[in-house]
Parts: structure tokens; sequence; C-alpha cells
């Protein structure tokens, strides 16, 4: 099990265990939230959190030639 610590203050510290249903980034584009899958994102075996960044369909079909973005930052 993997999990996050965080320290609230002196006396309270909190876990939260990681799975696939409580991995969130923002989009870098437009700064929607975005429900992350980290298998699917590191599936090629490429793992860097501080350097992964993952866009929201919407900004990925528009740099990709599609439609205009119609994001709406969160």
């Amino acid at each position: 099990m993997f999990y996050v610590k965080e320290q609230l203050n002196d006396a309270m510290e909190v876990s939260i265990e990681i799975n696939d249903e409580n991995v969130f980034c923002r989009c870098p584009r437009c700064g929607t939230e975005i429900q992350v899958d980290l298998a699917e994102v590191f599936a090629d075996g490429e793992i860097d959190l501080f350097g992964t960044a993952v866009m929201c369909k919407n900004c990925s079909k528009k740099l990709m030639g599609g439609q205009a973005c119609g994001c709406e930052q969160v």
C-alpha cells in the first residue's frame, strides 16, 4: 500500500492511501482538475512525478489541432 502523509501541526498527522480513485492533478494549460490513473500515466516505465503533466481532454484536442479549448478553470 502506498500513501501520502502530511503533518498538519505538532499534534496531528494525516495519512491517505493512494488508489485508482483518489489521484488528481491540474491541467497545466487551463487548470481543470483531472482524475489520473498513475498506472496508465507511467505504463512506459518512466516514473517522474515532478516532471510529468497531464492535460485535460479539451486542451489535448486543441494542442493536436482539434477544436478550440472550452475549458473552465476550477
